[in-house]
């Protein structure tokens, strides 16, 4: 049984720590507004990474090969959505530096809960994960398959994997804030963040 876990800690480990668009994200919203901000945004990451461990325990390479023919098309909408939320992002950088009493309104991913659901929709974007946790688990299952107990105890280790580093990204992004807490450093952090996240979203499809 520790054995299933400690690979679902390596599965998640290994799917969360590329620095990608998502992570940059993460790191970006806990840096504008707070860590509970970023901090709801990780655990929106971890759930998505949670998810698709189990139903890639659950379903294995089969899953794996349906969702296949349909990553392009996904890829694009999360190529989309990355390059909307970059502009509207900037957008409202400038727009709050200029004016801050227009920083009165709620922002799109201001809020906890708002963070959650939208980081956790956009990362269930990536048909990719699945494919890669249903490699793992069908690689790491013996020939006459393995517990329901060990199935659950490998989607704990990959949330749990996944959890800790997205956590700790937004950390890490709390204490950037702190340091860039004037108007003209949150200014270049929400432009900085939103340039990353836009020129990630145009390496997706490369």
């Amino acid at each position: 049984m520790t054995a299933a876990f400690l690979a679902g800690l390596v599965a998640g480990y290994g799917v969360a720590l590329p620095v990608g668009a998502i992570a940059v994200l993460v790191l970006g919203l806990s840096a504008r507004f707070s860590l509970r901000v970023g901090a709801a945004a990780a655990a929106g990451v971890a759930t998505a990474d949670g998810l698709y461990a189990a139903v890639a325990a659950a379903g294995g390479v089969a899953l794996a090969r349906l969702i296949t023919p349909v990553a392009q098309p996904l890829r694009w909408v999360a190529v989309v959505v990355l390059l909307g939320l970059a502009v509207h992002g900037g957008w409202r950088a400038v727009t709050r530096h200029r004016r801050p009493q227009a920083g009165g309104r709620a922002e799109v991913l201001s809020t906890p809960g708002r963070a959650y659901a939208a980081v956790l929709a956009l990362t269930l974007l990536n048909p990719m994960t699945i494919v890669y946790f249903a490699a793992l688990v069908v690689g790491r299952q013996p020939a006459a398959g393995s517990s329901a107990s060990a199935a659950v105890l490998f989607v704990v280790g990959a949330f749990t994997a996944s959890a800790s580093w997205q956590l700790l990204i937004a950390a890490g992004g709390s204490l950037v804030g702190r340091a860039l807490a004037g108007p003209t450093g949150r200014l270049v952090t929400a432009l900085l963040s939103s340039a990353l996240i836009a020129g990630l979203a145009v390496t997706l499809l490369v």
